[in-house]
């Protein structure tokens, strides 16, 4: 094991593959975060690897506990937990100064004394020389018996300044900086605590991480993460260069990178708000950047057969709501009715609920929804009390020539002994014939009557489900103001 207790290699010498997802719990799991956790995890189990979860909490300021648990319900929701217990990144921040000092020491780093003053002055200048502004520290060379005793400094990192540093990046293929771009960056701040840049190379490398999977705004902190790597892998070795995929952003339907005008964002939202189901999630997620053919609809085990980190677009995706939602009905009515009705009780909060009826209702109800909420809606008939609180236009459709055949279909089903699908339809399409009117002619102020509402599944299944007893009651109740 390594000297943190996180990880080692295997006893062939060979690095298993172990992919991570490292959100900053600043806030809620954001839907681009999600994507890039599902693509760490799709990758370690089509390798047969490992996905790991760690969260980078070193800004004290920002970080809080109800975002780390919001992250953590968000990707439990998805199915996305890690294979070890998730690595909190500032439990580990003595580990993380150990290998500064030891960069320190090595002369790879250096101590920094420039005052804010004197790099205020030097942003000032490069500005108004019109040249880009890189730290060209007087302190990078000096020797201990020059450093002041009494100021306060900063440890930087040497970056190299000639050459050129080439990423052979598996998403966007071979990305080459001259190293002279590369600034002397902070390892560790004034008060010693570590910067997120040295943090997450000590955390990666201590959890035997090989691919690092993750947006593409992380690509130039790539080249300097790389300059660490090299440093401590020249100072005791063992310090493989991860294997990178930088995947693009996702942006809104109008081109934008996505943000808060184009809806809901936080992985909650698409959960609690919008109603979807997690496999819907996953399976749009999935197809936001990599794909397998034309195929829309790909399960989880599908995915894990197909998924190469390598088939992952270049370019950003866009993200279209009305395509997830109609992806969302398709997971729909392939549910499983009790978990199904479980999830819409939850959503009738005012009413009581029979879970069994409900799940019995589930089949002819899904095949409608697009969502949860309004699985809910449709299913709140199956619960109401009497008297019916009735729709505007329901209410409209119960006109006193309505309610005259309302009080006939009573009567005829008043005689019903077979409370059943097939002599329901029989019995009220003979009564139609009867009054030589049609089906709907019929079933409108049936439909307005049993529900209160002018939509809702077929007019026997309604009748089956709110049962003999109930139905009559419920008709009854809407044909009392009619002067026979």
């Amino acid at each position: 094991m390594t000297s943190s207790g996180l990880a080692g290699s295997n006893s062939t010498g060979k690095r298993p593959i172990v992919t991570r997802f490292a959100p900053s719990p600043t806030g809620f799991l954001h839907i681009g975060g999600a994507r890039t956790a599902l693509f760490n995890w799709l990758y370690a189990r089509a390798t047969g690897g490992q996905y790991l979860l760690r969260i980078e909490d070193t800004d004290r300021a920002r970080s809080t506990d109800a975002a780390i648990d919001a992250i953590f319900d968000g990707l439990r929701w998805l199915g996305l937990d890690g294979d070890q217990p998730a690595v909190m990144q500032f439990e580990r921040s003595p580990r993380h100064a150990e290998v500064a000092h030891k960069l320190l020491d090595a002369g790879h780093a250096y101590r920094c004394y420039l005052s804010q003053e004197e790099l205020s002055a030097m942003r000032e200048a490069a500005q108004a020389e019109k040249r880009p502004f890189r730290i060209q520290s007087p302190w990078r060379d000096a020797t201990p018996d020059q450093w002041p005793a009494d100021l306060p400094y900063v440890v930087r990192m040497k970056a190299p300044r000639d050459g050129a540093t080439v990423i052979d990046d598996l998403v966007q293929g071979s990305i080459t900086v001259q190293n002279v771009e590369l600034d002397d960056f902070i390892i560790l701040r004034s008060d010693g605590t570590p910067t997120y840049m040295l943090a997450v190379v000590v955390d990666d490398h201590d959890m035997g991480v090989t691919h690092v999977i993750r947006g593409d705004d992380h690509i130039n902190n790539a080249f300097r993460q790389l300059v660490i790597i090299r440093a401590m892998d020249a100072i005791e070795g063992g310090w493989p260069d991860p294997e990178y995929g930088h995947i693009p952003l996702i942006h809104g339907a109008d081109g934008a990178k996505l943000s808060k005008r184009h809806g809901a964002l936080g992985v909650d939202a698409y959960r609690d708000d919008m109603g979807l189901l997690p496999e819907a999630v996953l399976n749009y997620l999935m197809r936001l950047g990599w794909g397998h053919g034309d195929e829309e609809i790909i399960s989880i085990a599908q995915a894990i057969e197909w998924f190469d980190i390598k088939d992952v677009n270049k370019g950003a995706s866009r993200f279209d709501f009305a395509k997830l939602a109609n992806l969302n009905g398709h997971y729909l009515r392939e549910a499983d009715d009790a978990r199904l009705a479980e999830l819409v009780a939850a959503r009738i909060t005012d009413l009581p609920v029979d879970l069994d009826l409900l799940a019995r209702a589930m089949p002819v109800l899904k095949v409608r929804a697009k969502d949860l909420n309004e699985l809910a809606g449709a299913a709140r008939f199956l619960f109401v009390s009497r008297p019916l609180a009735l729709e505007e236009k329901a209410a409209a459709l119960l006109s006193d020539e309505a309610r005259a055949i309302l009080h006939k279909i009573h009567a005829t089903l008043l005689q019903e002994t077979h409370w059943t699908i097939e002599p329901l339809e029989a019995t009220v399409k003979s009564l139609a014939g009867e009054l030589g009117l049609g089906l709907g002619k019929l079933a409108q102020p049936l439909r307005a009557a049993l529900t209160g509402q002018t939509t809702s599944p077929g007019i026997f299944d309604v009748l089956i489900l709110l049962g003999r007893e109930e139905s009559l009651a419920r008709i009854a109740e809407q044909m009392e103001t009619t002067n026979i």
